[in-house]
């Protein structure tokens, strides 16, 4: 199944964060994994929390957060570039439009860069 590494996985699972920022376009529409980074500087934690406080969402305390897993599933439903921000959406960046966020039992393993393969049966455990 595809995956995708996420600094900010656990505000799209459980906290309804609904675009996901990428410099890139995705095609691809569908069901996707999302896997919580292992790095995250307590920087770059601020400022998520900053962002995440703008929007009303209080995240936990970074050292709580899930890191180096895949946490839950994501259904990918559009895909458009903007110039402004909006919402979760930053402004000069594509927005993934997501849908349908849903938690799995965490699976440990391994992110990559841009979309990455998990073996199905992996998933299939925790995703039925």
């Amino acid at each position: 199944m595809k995956a995708l590494s996420v600094r900010q996985a656990w505000a799209i699972i459980y906290a309804l964060k609904d675009i996901e920022n990428r410099g890139w376009p995705i095609h691809y529409r569908g069901d996707i994994l999302i896997h919580a980074a292992k790095t995250c500087t307590k920087k770059e934690y601020q400022l998520a929390r900053e962002f995440c406080q703008e929007m009303g969402v209080v995240i936990p305390e970074l050292i709580s957060l899930r890191r180096g897993q895949v946490i839950g599933i994501v259904t990918i439903v559009d895909c458009k570039f903007s110039q402004v921000a909006s919402g979760w959406g930053m402004p000069e960046q594509y927005h993934w439009k997501l849908e349908n966020p849903r938690e799995i039992t965490p699976i440990p393993y391994i992110g990559r860069l841009g979309i990455f393969e998990v073996p199905d049966d992996l998933v299939m455990e925790v995703a039925a």
